[in-house]
């Protein structure tokens, strides 16, 4: 809250010489009240400190946003402008929780410079409170302190999809997801092709970029945000592409952590990081493995898949006892004149429900792979992207959260306003 009480420091000298970090990629929609605020939201944006953050203003306030996230899912941030009514805003807040996802964080621009109401929303796990008067850079450095502040969680988390088997098409379904994370949930996102010499993300996304992923391994000392930023290939709007060289005039053979600096720099800067894992079991392969945050993997309904994705699933469940359990896709399924596992069988002989079931249309798959372009793209109608869709909000915990429950950071909400009118 920006306010000039005793209640938290606020030397504004010291301010206007402190450091403002760049927001990570991430989404940040405004609901305002007033067009003076909605200005000031918009004036924002054109900071070079939100030049990664995807910002978008309306107006109606906390109701026009719980109105609009009944049937479309939440972004990193809600920026909403309240009245001077304390209940009123409270009830709002509690609207809002409701069809909020819990990873959201909520900030509020209030008209009431009352330390007694600040100290109560950041109980609630409000990010923070703001009073006009106050700036653009008093409301970008307040972003910024949400993601960069000392024990912040990280901003997202890494998804891997892995093969039980070359050429079961994980690439082809960690590409489609990651395009219905951006496209279809407002996530930014970015595709990590970890197979160096022979990944297919460029040629999917229709991409052949100078620089990639290579450049993180053969030079890891001087990697940091900045430069992974540089290295990043657009693909569409809030999807990026960390491309693979694709190229044999060099092994890449690593030592086991390669690839954690990276992962951290993801987590701390990124929604959602989808790992295109090879087929393949080196240290590193393994560690990335473990150390994503969910894991995919993708098989075909035969012996072989059966055998490797047990041996994945034992293997992940050992080391990541306080996980999920991997998340299981059947893919191709339905090849003319081939002997298949039925599904039902497949998933009972791992214990594990499949959280998607694809059926074998070479036309489909192959039409878009040709064209470099996603199914969403090729054929936009088709069924094959509601379970993108689907996939999109599981892995990245939409599904499970979404008005399943009120939020933590709201449940004390209703018993501050049943206090208030009993009082």
């Amino acid at each position: 809250m920006t306010d000039n009480s005793n209640d938290r420091p606020n030397d504004l000298a010291a301010k206007s010489l402190a450091v403002i970090a760049p927001l990570p990629r991430i989404s940040i929609q405004a609901f305002c009240e007033t067009q003076e605020i909605a200005r000031l939201v918009e004036q924002a944006t054109a900071d070079r400190r939100m030049e990664k953050a995807h910002v978008k203003v309306q107006m109606g306030g906390g109701a026009a946003a719980a109105e609009a996230y009944r049937n479309a899912p939440t972004p990193n941030v809600v920026l909403i402008e309240g009245d001077a009514h304390r209940e009123r805003l409270l009830e709002t807040l509690d609207r809002l929780s409701q069809v909020c996802d819990n990873d959201t964080k909520v900030m509020v621009i209030g008209q009431v410079n009352d330390v007694l109401l600040y100290r109560e929303l950041m109980r609630l796990g409000v990010s923070d409170y703001l009073v006009p008067p106050f700036g653009v850079v008093d409301l970008v450095r307040s972003l910024s302190e949400i993601f960069r502040a000392p024990g912040a969680e990280p901003v997202g988390r890494v998804v891997a999809f892995v093969g039980a088997k070359g050429g079961v098409g994980s690439s082809t379904i960690a590409h489609n997801v990651a395009w219905a994370m951006a496209r279809q949930l407002k996530l930014d996102s970015v595709v990590v092709d970890l197979d160096l010499a022979f990944g297919t993300a460029g040629l999917n996304f229709n991409q052949d970029p100078p620089q990639g992923v290579a450049e993180v391994v053969f030079a890891p000392d001087r990697l940091d945000a900045a430069v992974v930023d540089r290295l990043l290939s657009k693909c569409a709007e809030q999807l990026n592409l960390l491309a693979a060289p694709a190229t044999l005039d060099r092994v890449y053979d690593f030592h086991e952590d390669v690839f954690d600096p990276l992962l951290e720099i993801m987590r701390a800067n990124v929604p959602c990081a989808v790992l295109d894992m090879p087929h393949v079991w080196t240290a590193w392969s393994k560690r990335a493995l473990i150390a994503a945050d969910e894991v995919v993997i993708v098989a075909s309904p035969d012996l072989a898949n059966l055998r490797n994705a047990k041996n994945l699933i034992d293997l992940l469940k050992a080391a990541r006892p306080n996980d999920a359990a991997p998340r299981l896709i059947l893919n191709q399924v339905g090849v003319p004149k081939r002997a298949e596992i039925k599904p039902g069988d497949f998933a009972k002989a791992l214990d594990l429900e499949p959280a998607a079931v694809i059926a074998f249309d070479p036309g489909l798959f192959g039409a878009a792979a040709n064209n470099g372009q996603m199914i969403a793209e090729t054929a936009p109608s088709n069924k094959v992207n509601e379970v993108f869709t689907d996939l999109a909000k599981r892995v990245t915990g939409k599904a499970e959260t979404r008005r399943s429950k009120r939020p933590a950071i709201f449940e004390p909400l209703m018993a501050v306003i049943n206090r208030k009118k009993a009082g």
